[in-house]
């Protein structure tokens, strides 16, 4: 996904819901923290956007993005890409993330005022997550050094998950943060 892609997602969530007031939270909140030239391809994957609202307890604003513009809509046959809504507690975080939230706020997003987990906070919610996709995406981030090992270690310290989810996010943070970033294998 490229960031035009994303406004247009966000724009149309924001329209649909009224609310301008949203949460990028799945891989493409990378987009928020670095534009897609400078990212590795295999973070840039993904074809959906995971958008969640502050203000939606019921869910009904992420039920009203999956109807209007979610997989299979004709929104995502028109443009290749499409919103997915989902919960705010979707993704596990580290303590203190509000406070580090990135805004996106191109004027092609209007009228949202997005905000997008910062990339350790990501990546972290991706371990979390340990899906195959998640370990590739993490990687990548790891080995181009646009993501700190050590700063993933002490964000997934504060994990408010069970300890065995913790140890898991430790266990394959360390081995993987010491790998010379240069180094293909």
């Amino acid at each position: 996904m490229r960031r035009d892609q994303l406004a247009h997602v966000l724009r149309a969530a924001a329209t649909i819901t009224k609310d301008n007031d949203i949460l990028v939270i799945g891989s493409n909140a990378i987009l928020g923290s670095f534009d897609e030239d400078d990212l590795p391809a295999e973070t840039t994957l993904s074809i959906e956007v995971d958008i969640a609202f502050f203000d939606d307890p019921d869910e009904i604003k992420s039920d009203l993005v999956d109807g209007n513009i979610g997989e299979d809509s004709m929104f995502h046959a028109t443009y290749g890409v499409y919103g997915q809504g989902v919960g705010l507690t979707t993704a596990v975080l580290p303590d203190g993330w509000r406070a580090r939230l990135v805004v996106f706020e191109p004027t092609a997003a209007a009228p949202s005022r997005a905000l997008c987990l910062e990339a350790h906070d990501l990546v972290v919610s991706k371990l979390v997550a340990g899906r195959e996709k998640d370990y590739t995406f993490a990687l990548a981030l790891l080995r181009s050094g646009l993501v700190l090992g050590e700063l993933l270690c002490a964000r997934a310290e504060t994990l408010p998950a069970i300890p065995a989810v913790r140890r898991r996010v430790l266990a394959w943070v360390q081995p993987n943060a010491i790998r010379d970033p240069t180094d293909p294998a």
